[in-house]
C-alpha cells in the first residue's frame, strides 16, 4: 500500500499558484510518489504556460513516424526488386547475348515523343568539381551546350570497353563540326569510396580523356532511382544515349555496337545536327 504524501502535494499546489498555473492534479494525487507528483506538476505547468506544446510534439512524432514508415516501405520494395534481379541473373543474361540486351534504335526518336534524360550529378577528374548532366539550356552549369551529346553509362568495368565501339566512330565522323560532345559516365556505388575524403583522392588518380570533345566523369553514391527512371536492369552491359540540345533522348543503344547500329547512330546524329 502506498504511503500518503500530503506535504509534496501541498508543495506542488503552492508552486503552481506561485507560477500562475492551474492545478489539475488527479484526485488520487495524495497516494502518488513524490516523483510522480512532480512529473504531473511539470506537465500541468507546461500545458498552461505553453498551450499546444505537448500536442505539437506528439503531432511531430506522428508526422515523423508516417514518413519513416514510407521510407521503410520504399526500402522493402527496393530490396525485393534487387533480390528478384540479382547479380547472377545479370551474368546469365550477359553470357547469353554478350551484353546485347536489346537492339539499338534504327531511326531517330521524334522530339515530340522523346523522353527527358534524368538529372545525374557527376564529378570531373580534371578539376574535381561537380555538375549535373545533361548539359542543356535549363542547366545552371554555365558549360557550353551542344546540339548532340553522346552519353555512355558504365556500371561495371566489363562495360567500359563497349563504350569505344560507339564513341570512336561518333567522334571520327563529327569532331570537325564541333557541335557535338561525348560524356562517359562510370558509376561508383560503394559508400566508402563515395565518402568525401576518399572520393577526392580517387578523382586525383582517375582516368582522364585526352580528346577535347570527350569527357570522362564519375557518379558517386546510390543510383537505384536513376536506373529505375531509365529502366536499366543489367549492370554488366553498357548503355549509350544520344541527347539533343534540350536533354531529350533521341536514340539509344546497348552493349557492343554492330556496324548496322553505328550507321543508325551516325544517321540520327546527322538529322539532329540538321535540326538547329
Amino acid at each position: 500500500m502506498l504511503r500518503r504524501f500530503s506535504r509534496p502535494t501541498a508543495v506542488a499546489e503552492m508552486l503552481l499558484r506561485f507560477s500562475g498555473g492551474i492545478s489539475i492534479l488527479p484526485s488520487n494525487s495524495e497516494y502518488l510518489s513524490p516523483n510522480a507528483i512532480l512529473h504531473e506538476t511539470r506537465l500541468s505547468t507546461l500545458r498552461h504556460v505553453y498551450p499546444g506544446t505537448l500536442g505539437s510534439t506528439r503531432s511531430f512524432l506522428d508526422f515523423y513516424k508516417f514518413f519513416n514508415k514510407k521510407a521503410i516501405k520504399k526500402e522493402k520494395a527496393r530490396l525485393a526488386d534487387e533480390l528478384n534481379r540479382g547479380y547472377f541473373a545479370d551474368i546469365h543474361e550477359f553470357n547469353k547475348n554478350g551484353g546485347k540486351i536489346a537492339v539499338a534504335n534504327k531511326t531517330i526518336i521524334p522530339s515530340a515523343v522523346a523522353a527527358k534524360f534524368p538529372d545525374l550529378e557527376v564529378s570531373s577528374p580534371d578539376d574535381r568539381h561537380r555538375f549535373k548532366l545533361p548539359i542543356n539550356s535549363e542547366n545552371e552549369n554555365k558549360m557550353p551546350v551542344r546540339y548532340a551529346t553522346l552519353l555512355c553509362l558504365s556500371f561495371r568495368a566489363s562495360s567500359q570497353t563497349m563504350e569505344d565501339s560507339w564513341t570512336n566512330p561518333f567522334l571520327h565522323t563529327f569532331s570537325a563540326k564541333g557541335d557535338i560532345q561525348i560524356y562517359k559516365v562510370s558509376f561508383i556505388d560503394s559508400w566508402i569510396l563515395s565518402s568525401f575524403p576518399i572520393r577526392n583522392l580517387l578523382l586525383r588518380i582517375m582516368k582522364k580523356s585526352s580528346r577535347p570533345l570527350e569527357h570522362i566523369v564519375y557518379s558517386f553514391g546510390d543510383h537505384y532511382d536513376f536506373r529505375k527512371k531509365l529502366c536499366i536492369l543489367n549492370l554488366l552491359t553498357g548503355y549509350a544515349f544520344l541527347l539533343d540540345r534540350s536533354g531529350n533522348i533521341r536514340w539509344q543503344g546497348f552493349g557492343l555496337a554492330t556496324q548496322e547500329e553505328v550507321s543508325s547512330l551516325l544517321s540520327a546524329t546527322s538529322l539532329l545536327l540538321d535540326e538547329k
